[in-house]
């Protein structure tokens, strides 16, 4: 059995979305980051870099959320895995795309919102947020325009990978009223079985 390491409301959130879309057992491993476990010796031998999430299946080990999506995707024959070297290709251009340039304000922006103390609070952060998204959401509206889904017109590993990020937006509540493509997409995506349990997840883990 899989054993993941990360609360589902950190970004191993998007591992147990897959999780659930694959119909895989899994086994959560606690992890409570306020008393840094992510930062002990044993754990640091699962992900040298202290961060999570992190898997181990059977006797493979494997961290980066990312990387561990497309993983599994692939390992199980899922529709949601790449069928060609083309498709991989756009899944990883988009995978990536999310992490590096929409996850980055979006996170700086949360990060400020919840969890700094108000007399820390940097407004200029949420700020320099707020700037720069629409130019990445633009970039997605068009990527979007004329499709159902990122990559070939059916759900895949880029359309979890990326929903997931955009879904932060949703939570800071920034205005998305200008992307009409984005919000028909996430309506698909948020509304799939799994999608729906990693948010019952969430709920529960709120109420903790």
């Amino acid at each position: 059995m899989i054993k993941i390491y990360g609360s589902p409301m950190s970004s191993a959130g998007r591992c147990y979305w897959m999780l659930e879309e694959l119909g895989l057992p899994y086994e959560q491993m606690p992890m409570n980051m306020r008393e840094k476990q992510h930062k002990s010796p044993d754990y640091l031998k699962i992900n040298p870099n202290g961060k999570i999430p992190a898997i181990i299946d059977g006797e493979y080990i494997l961290w980066e959320s990312m990387a561990i999506t497309n993983y599994l995707a692939k390992k199980h024959n899922s529709p949601l895995a790449p069928q060609n070297l083309e498709e991989e290709g756009h899944i990883m251009q988009w995978s990536f795309w999310a992490l590096v340039d929409l996850q980055t304000p979006a996170v700086n922006w949360l990060i400020q919102a919840l969890f700094v103390p108000d007399e820390f609070k940097n407004p200029k952060v949420i700020e320099d947020a707020k700037k720069v998204l629409p130019n990445y959401l633009n970039t997605l509206e068009a990527g979007l325009k004329g499709k159902t889904y990122l990559v070939g017109n059916r759900f895949t590993v880029a359309d979890l990978n990326v929903a997931s990020v955009v879904g932060l937006l949703y939570a800071l509540k920034f205005d998305m009223s200008p992307y009409p493509e984005i919000n028909k997409w996430m309506g698909l995506c948020t509304s799939r079985p799994a999608a729906q349990k990693l948010d019952k997840m969430r709920a529960t883990a709120q109420a903790h």
